[in-house]
């Protein structure tokens, strides 16, 4: 039986991110067949896992956050004199309408990190979180998270009747048939949304992938905007506000 290393094991169980094993590790919150487990130690399918129910109640004070990125804000570390999205999240910023019955803390700013990134020339669905599963679950190297696009294209000129210049052909290659940095594409959907804006569904994220994908098949893109991750839509969240995600919301 195959064995792997405890904090993969857990976080593969959806019990935690790896860097959240490894801080219940060092607490002792972990054990493995009734003994507290040591930090690097391999296990098997075979092995009992209990976690403490203290590491149970950090977790649920994580924070999972909804905000409609606006343009020339950068979705991590600040670059370029741009400043990172998580500058928004402030009491003043939040959506009137959250029907969250959390108070925001600065506390809750500690480890929020983006789950996925969105260009400074895009604007739309960002989440940040404290939260390792959700992040996994976003971004994890076998995530399958469907993540859907508005963008708005021109083609040789024409801005407004794209829809009814653009080739088939290279319609057809958008939804698979393209690769990046030298690997193929997983398949897309890719349809018009109207003549002048398609609507993408992806299930991985490269850097810049949409703009890229575009300009290999002689499309421009003038805007771009994320309006869904998994189950999760943006809604009619107001540019540059956020709102919790909801106790009964999942991706």
């Amino acid at each position: 039986m195959e064995s792997i290393r405890l904090n993969k094991r857990m976080a593969e169980l959806g019990l935690c991110s790896r860097r959240e094993a490894d801080a219940w590790i060092e607490q002792g919150w972990v054990r493995v067949n009734g003994q507290p487990a040591a930090m690097g130690v391999k296990v098997s399918a075979a092995d009992q896992i209990d976690i403490d129910p203290r590491a149970k109640g950090q977790q649920s004070t994580q924070v999972t956050i909804l905000l409609h990125k606006p343009m020339g804000y950068v979705s991590g570390q600040a670059e370029d004199g741009h400043e990172p999205a998580i500058t928004l999240i402030q009491a003043r910023n939040r959506w009137r309408e959250d029907r969250s019955k959390r108070n925001f803390q600065p506390v809750q700013l500690r480890g929020l990190a983006p789950a996925g990134r969105l260009d400074i020339d895009s604007v739309g669905l960002l989440v940040l979180t404290q939260d390792g599963r959700v992040a996994r679950q976003l971004i994890g190297e076998d995530s399958l998270m469907e993540k859907e696009y508005l963008v708005r294209v021109t083609y040789q000129g024409e801005a407004t009747q794209v829809q009814s210049v653009f080739p088939k052909d290279q319609l057809a290659r958008l939804r698979h048939g393209l690769s990046l940095d030298g690997k193929p594409l997983k398949p897309a959907q890719v349809e018009w949304q109207n003549p002048e804006q398609l609507r993408f569904v992806l299930t991985e994220g490269k850097k810049r992938q949409i703009r890229r994908m575009c300009e290999q098949v002689g499309l421009l893109v003038v805007g771009l905007k994320r309006i869904r991750m998994g189950r999760v839509v943006l809604g009619n969240l107001p540019v540059g506000q956020w709102r919790y995600l909801g106790e009964n919301e999942r991706f």
